[in-house]
């Protein structure tokens, strides 16, 4: 089956883009309705169709991508009685950008069996810029031959498609891949509160560590909220974060393997979200940490 009509849930900051590049490459796109109109209205614009259920998107398109928050939205999507398998026609293929729970992946993909439906996940990397630009990296699990069927739907937005493996394998290198860059973040915050109460100048902080062994993206997305009080470099809510996190923790203990630093970013996380930072950008992971040293009220 060749690719024509494509169906997106999920039009926000990572989904507007995806969806916009879709269209610039000449495929059908279909949009969920949602209550945040600018997106759906935007891409309406550029020539897609708004459809009100996630049933008529099943129906009309030949392949449906997710770009929703977590586990417990992409199994409603799926399993509900409104869902994707009860209305998708049989050669659906539904693809999974979410950070999602790799064993909920893997029972999704059977059940989709059943169903002569095709699943399989394909999470993303960085940020709602690369989205816009179409150079998203995704790492990408299931059968080879459907992933080949979907390449020239996900070359639209992606730049680096990885195939990682079975079903279920996208999200695990997903979860593997957030706990480092979201530890990364942690520990830059850490730092950066450390020489903001020691006096460093932070310009000078910044050309050191950026140039040396220490250097990471993440450090260098966050110490421009210490420079120009910018966090729009790491547009990523620090509750989306924080769930990644628990994911993470989930697998391992299910492998099992001991996680102790990720059981550390995790707290951190739930912390700043019991302080209020939930929907803040994982950037203001240093505001938290300034007040908890006396810097900042």
């Amino acid at each position: 089956m060749t690719i024509k009509t494509v169906g997106l849930i999920g039009v926000g900051l990572m989904g507007h883009g995806i969806g916009k590049n879709i269209l610039s490459k000449g495929f059908k796109l279909n949009v969920l309705a949602h209550k945040n109109r600018a997106p759906v209205e935007s891409l309406m614009s550029k020539g897609a169709t708004e459809c009100k259920s996630v049933a008529e998107i099943a129906a009309a398109s030949d392949m449906v991508i997710l770009v929703v928050t977590g586990t417990p939205q992409v199994e409603a999507i799926v399993l509900g009685t409104d869902g994707l398998l009860a209305h998708g026609r049989k050669g659906l293929v539904i693809a999974d950008c979410s950070t999602a729970e790799p064993d909920s992946t893997q029972r999704l993909a059977a059940e989709a069996a059943k169903h002569g439906i095709h699943f399989v996940d394909t999470p993303m990397t960085r940020t709602p810029n690369e989205a816009e630009a179409g150079k998203l990296g995704l790492m990408v699990g299931g059968d080879a031959a459907i992933l080949d069927m979907i390449k020239p739907v996900l070359e639209c937005f992606a730049d680096l498609i990885v195939h990682t493996g079975e079903v279920g394998t996208g999200h695990q290198v997903k979860l593997i891949n957030n706990f480092l860059s979201v530890g990364h973040a942690t520990i830059a915050a850490e730092a950066i509160t450390v020489a903001a109460k020691a006096g460093v100048d932070m310009a000078a902080l910044q050309r050191v560590i950026m140039g040396g062994g220490a250097a990471s993206v993440m450090f260098g997305r966050l110490i421009n909220v210490p420079l120009s009080d910018d966090d729009s470099h790491a547009k990523f809510a620090i509750r989306n974060a924080r769930k990644d996190l628990r994911y993470y923790t989930n697998m391992t203990e299910k492998l099992p393997v001991a996680s102790f630093m990720a059981e550390q970013v995790h707290q951190t996380l739930v912390m700043a979200e019991t302080m209020g930072y939930g929907e803040r950008y994982v950037p203001r992971l240093i505001d938290v940490m300034m007040k908890l040293a006396g810097l900042k009220k």
